[in-house]
């Protein structure tokens, strides 16, 4: 062994060199005591040491001396410890050419052997043991340790009867086994380091774990794709993949990256350097890969229907990145929590504008044919159901809209604001052009007052349109029916989701309120000249058959033009159907009873009061189509 080969072999800060007051006796003495001691711990090892050597024993090369007799492997360790530390006594106090005494050459060649002895038990625990510690099992007894505050399991630490008294406990047999190869791989580990072997005892640690990782990322679903792949796939191929990584993101972080850490800590507690170093190769590359994903969904084609993953996305990396800082806290992972940070920035920047996006598609929504019947416009379907699950990440959009506050082309009404629901001075401004900027002193209420105002709009931008709309109609009456339907289509789909806690019940009263507006501009045009036709006072018989001639068609034509006519929503029909027999029929009734001896004879229809309503009755049943109930008219 040359002294080089053995330097490099020993630790490279430097040891207690013989202070240069030391006297030639003393040196001697000390050069003395330390060969001594150094043959001692010689002696001691080489027994166990050569019989479980690989390359000299068939029995050791087929048998764990782990698994064989713990208490030998005790014992084994132990011997190599005291070894190292004679050699190192020996390095310090010996003369320079001492380092090639036969018996400090011998303790190297034996501790060559113990070295290639342990790498090899430190293979099999590892490779024999992936069930025990497998990041989720090695997660669950992580978490139940530190709830119990009970510390880890060390058999290295207690006598084989404390080891039996220690298996009645509550800890389960899985869980003591796993502790077991734990404390095991921790024990080798600490061996091999102080050894000075430490580097080939990451190198079979990282070997073995980094596949368990990527192993693990593989069978959550996680396929690993370039950007401009990406890019060409199309929303559904991506949705499904953003579903996949919605899904296993939580199992990623919380059970395979946070279990990889646990081991790496407990198996490599004695050195932090070492361990900062084994993380970084096991898991940080793989770390990026994984929350890489998001980023790149946020750089692909936007589209409004994408928004709610995007919003998925930021939700998941939010919750999950407290829980980040802490397993990638080293230096070397950095650039893993830093990315964490980046993707939120990301994602909420392609949220914005996505959301932009969706308003700008209400804005130039051109579709120019009327919706048959007055009924609820597509357009209003489809951008309500999309305003409602938006509603449902009102937590996220206070987050990305912070620090952007809405700027309206016109001042948002203040009708469009719940006063009940924050103090004044929370409320958003509404008689300028833009809502107030929320600075980071603000407060949640204000801050959601801010949200409420972006929804506001939203609405605000369909009713808009709606209005557009409606002037193709060319009956006013179906004109008024239509905006009733899709105005109070708006409230009920408000009043079923968030949107009722973020703009308040107010506010979702007064659109009712001018849902009813409608409606009776509806009642007016559509109702107001069949009303008219009922005249009072004295007139002869002639005029009354006149009369009764002239109501009779005002109301067949009003029915028959307003056959194929709907009321979408029940409460609002019967409502509606409720004014119109109150507009009609009381008048009726009572020119009937006035007149009907006046008609005996005459040869007319005469609809009686019954048959009226059961007109006005059918009115949009049958999904808004008019079928005539059997008439009790009788020929007079």
């Amino acid at each position: 062994m040359t002294r080089k080969g053995l330097r490099n072999l020993l630790p490279c800060k430097p040891f207690g060199r013989r202070h240069h007051r030391d006297s030639p006796s003393a040196a001697a003495t000390a050069s003395s005591s330390s060969s001594s001691s150094l043959e001692e711990k010689v002696a001691r090892a080489e027994a166990i040491v050569v019989k479980w050597d690989p390359e000299s024993s068939a029995y050791a090369k087929i048998t764990s001396l782990f698994y064989e007799d713990r208490s030998e492997a005790r014992r084994f360790l132990a011997d190599v410890s005291d070894l190292q530390r004679a050699m190192l006594v020996f390095v310090a106090t010996a003369e320079t050419a001492s380092l090639s005494h036969p018996c400090l050459v011998r303790a190297q060649t034996l501790m060559q052997a113990a070295m290639r002895r342990l790498e090899k038990e430190f293979f099999q625990i590892l490779a024999a043991n992936r069930d025990l510690l497998d990041p989720e099992s090695v997660s669950v007894r992580s978490a139940r340790s530190s709830v119990s505050e009970e510390p880890d399991y060390d058999p290295w630490e207690n006598s084989p009867e404390e080891e039996a008294h220690l298996a009645g406990k509550s800890i389960g047999e899985v869980e003591r086994a796993a502790g077991v190869v734990m404390a095991d791989l921790r024990a080798i580990a600490d061996t091999m380091v102080f050894a000075g072997y430490g580097k080939e005892c990451v190198r079979t640690y990282k070997a073995l774990r980094k596949s368990i990782v990527d192993e693990g990322l593989y069978r959550l679903g996680f396929e690993r794709l370039p950007r401009a792949q990406i890019q060409k796939l199309d929303w559904a191929v991506l949705e499904l993949k953003v579903r996949s990584w919605l899904g296993a993101s939580r199992v990623a972080v919380r059970t395979l990256f946070h279990g990889e850490r646990v081991l790496l800590d407990h198996v490599f507690a004695g050195s932090d350097a070492v361990r900062e170093v084994v993380f970084a190769d096991i898991a940080g590359d793989a770390a990026l890969q994984f929350l890489g994903f998001p980023g790149l969904v946020a750089k692909s084609k936007r589209s409004p229907e994408k928004l709610f993953r995007l919003l998925d996305l930021y939700d998941a990396v939010a919750e999950l990145r407290p829980e980040i800082e802490p397993i990638f806290s080293f230096d070397s992972t950095a650039a893993v929590r830093a990315q964490a940070l980046a993707l939120l920035s990301k994602l909420a920047e392609a949220a914005r504008a996505t959301l932009a996006d969706f308003e700008s598609a209400i804005m130039k929504e051109s579709s120019r044919l009327p919706v048959p019947g007055g009924g609820v416009h597509p357009m209003t379907r489809y951008a309500m159901n999309y305003i409602s699950l938006l509603a449902d990440y009102q937590s996220a959009l206070v987050e990305i809209f912070a620090d952007f506050p809405i700027h309206t082309p016109t001042p948002i009404p203040p009708f469009f604001f719940d006063t009940s629901q924050a103090p004044a001075e929370q409320q958003p401004a509404v008689s300028g052009s833009s809502a107030p900027p929320t600075t980071s002193s603000s407060s949640e209420g204000s801050r959601r007052s801010a949200i409420a105002a972006r929804f506001a709009w939203l609405i605000l931008s369909l009713l808009c349109k709606l209005d557009g709309k409606a002037a193709a109609y060319p009956d006013v009456g179906l004109s008024y029916l239509f905006l009733a339907n899709n105005v109070q289509y708006i409230v009920n789909k408000a009043r079923s989701c968030r949107l009722r806690d973020l703009l308040g019940e107010e506010w979702a009263a007064r659109l009712a309120a001018k849902a009813r507006q409608h409606a009776a501009g509806y009642e007016r045009a559509a109702w107001g000249r069949v009303a008219a036709t009922i005249q009072t006072g004295d007139v002869s018989a002639g005029e009354t058959r006149r009369r009764m001639r002239v109501f009779s068609a005002a109301l067949e034509e009003a029915c028959a033009a307003q056959a194929g006519w709907v009321v979408a929503d029940a409460a609002m029909r019967e409502e509606v159907r409720a004014t119109v027999r109150g507009m009609i029929l009381p008048a009726y009734r009572g020119f009937y009873t006035r007149w009907e001896a006046a008609l005996e004879g005459a040869s007319a229809v005469l609809l009686s009061p019954d048959d009226v309503g059961n007109r006005l009755g059918g009115l949009f049943s049958d999904s808004g189509s008019y079928r005539p109930k059997e008439s009790s008219s009788r020929t007079v």
